[in-house]
């Protein structure tokens, strides 16, 4: 079944939810291993016990990776996405532990249909949240959606 919505789908306000990811030893091994960094807050026990988390951290920058992929699972930019343009204002609210399950709440803030017929600028409010809600990391991304053929 075809879930994409095209760029005339869209409503300011409209908001989409994913389920829920569980991060893991594996995710935080391999993200060290993709981005070089094995800084001992994510990698040490002994050290990353003694700060005030007690416990490591994953990297700030898989939660990005991770909203992003939650984008694609959500199927309905599967067809119509043509390219994000950015990733604004981004913040870390609270850190990323193992264990702790997180999704994707996407919000549509704003559409520009500009010049083209082909495409329309949408911008979206993502929000990385945990289990009881709480907002992990968010930021804003805009992206090109295909408009339906006339």
């Amino acid at each position: 079944m075809d879930t994409s919505l095209y760029f005339d789908d869209l409503v300011e306000g409209q908001s989409f939810e994913s389920t829920g990811r569980t991060v893991t030893e594996s995710d935080l091994t391999f993200f060290s291993m993709l981005s070089g960094d094995w800084n001992p807050i994510h990698c040490d026990i002994g050290f990353s016990s003694k700060t005030r988390y007690g416990e490591r951290l994953v990297h700030g920058a898989f939660g990005i990776a991770l909203a992003t992929g939650m984008i694609h699972s959500l199927g309905i930019f599967e067809k119509s996405a043509v390219a994000m343009m950015s990733l604004k204002d981004w913040k870390f609210r609270k850190p990323i532990t193992l264990g702790m399950t997180l999704r994707l709440k996407l919000f549509i803030l704003e559409k520009d249909p500009g010049e083209s017929k082909r495409v329309g600028r949408v911008n979206r409010l993502l929000q990385l949240v945990d289990e009881s809600g709480s907002i992990i990391q968010e930021g804003e991304s805009d992206m090109l959606v295909l408009k339906k053929e006339c």
